[in-house]
């Protein structure tokens, strides 16, 4: 069994990262690598600050017990979660001459990596539904998003992003991997991995394209149905106030679903010939680090309801007008 997972043809024990050096700009990054580190570092810190503090705020507020602020909530563990998969260690290689990874951990990081952008993906999608009830059937919202369902929704994400996860892992790294051992990336993604292996990879394009719509596309097509109909219904609230108020709910949204899944979209669905490494670090920077650095900026911490539940659980000063 375990030779069908994982075959039984690479003779591989590790991988090496090269990381954001190439051989022409070497010396350029070796030069600004502790200016990188201090950034990487300090957006590191406050992606578990931001994220962190909004988890907090949701848990301990009662005000915030709404299915909007539950899956924000969940949307902020998984930043959290998915970023301290990869950032730790890509700051411990930008520290260390060492940048090497065991074969089994490389599997163990693609893995989990994937289970959460993955879930993160399709709660996306769950919450553009939230915001459809909420804007379109106001009346009915508490009834329809009712505990239970949320819950189930959740348990759906997670259950669709460990199976689809565990089917790209096992179809990458059933491939023999004999050398090189150089990851051109921060960390075991799975286009970056497929570059080493010492067979066809065309069948891994194939069913990375077709997971590709199960786990981005239809994600993304769900919400564009849902967010026309949003859209329809905002244009027909008579009041100005309430039509820019459901505007900035959606904005906000749609912000970060394309801050996120655009770049994995462009990463996981075009052919491992055309991948280029350098477009691939920085379209996994962008939908890795970025977006979760700013998801609690674009969607909770400029909104009234966590200040007040800041200012709340804080002490600090009156509510916000």
């Amino acid at each position: 069994m375990q030779d069908f997972l994982w075959g039984n043809h690479s003779s591989l024990t590790e991988f090496i990262f090269l990381g954001f050096s190439t051989n022409t700009e070497i010396n350029v990054i070796l030069l600004l690598m502790p200016l990188f580190f201090s950034a990487f570092l300090m957006t590191y810190l406050l992606i578990i600050l931001g994220n962190s503090l909004i988890t907090i705020l949701i848990f301990l507020d009662s005000h915030l017990h709404t299915p909007m602020y539950f899956f924000i909530g969940v949307l902020s563990m998984l930043d959290l979660s998915y970023t301290t998969t990869t950032v730790p260690q890509m700051l411990a290689h930008m520290a260390s001459q060492k940048k090497t990874i065991s074969f089994a951990s490389c599997v163990a990081q693609m893995y989990i990596f994937l289970v959460l952008g993955i879930t993160e993906s399709w709660l996306f999608a769950i919450m553009s539904i939230d915001r459809y009830v909420a804007i379109c059937h106001p009346l009915r919202y508490k009834v329809i998003m009712s505990p239970w369902l949320c819950g189930v929704m959740i348990i759906f994400c997670g259950l669709w992003g460990v199976i689809s996860a565990l089917v790209y892992t096992v179809f990458a790294m059933r491939l023999p991997y004999c050398g090189p051992n150089k990851i051109n990336h921060f960390f075991c993604e799975v286009p970056a991995v497929l570059k080493l292996a010492c067979a066809d990879t065309s069948v891994n394009d194939r069913i990375d394209f077709i997971l590709g719509f199960s786990v981005i596309l239809v994600p993304l097509s769900l919400i564009l149905v849902i967010y026309i109909n949003i859209f329809i219904a905002i244009l027909r609230i008579r009041s100005g106030q309430g039509r820019l108020k459901a505007f900035s709910t959606c904005a906000s949204h749609i912000t970060v679903v394309t801050m996120f899944c655009v770049p994995a979209m462009v990463m996981y669905m075009k052919p491992g010939s055309e991948a280029s490494p350098e477009e691939d670090k920085k379209l996994a920077l962008f939908y890795n680090v970025i977006s979760a650095f700013f998801n609690p900026i674009i969607y909770s911490l400029r909104n009234k309801d966590v200040k007040r539940a800041f200012l709340k659980v804080t002490g600090w000063g009156r509510d916000p007008e």
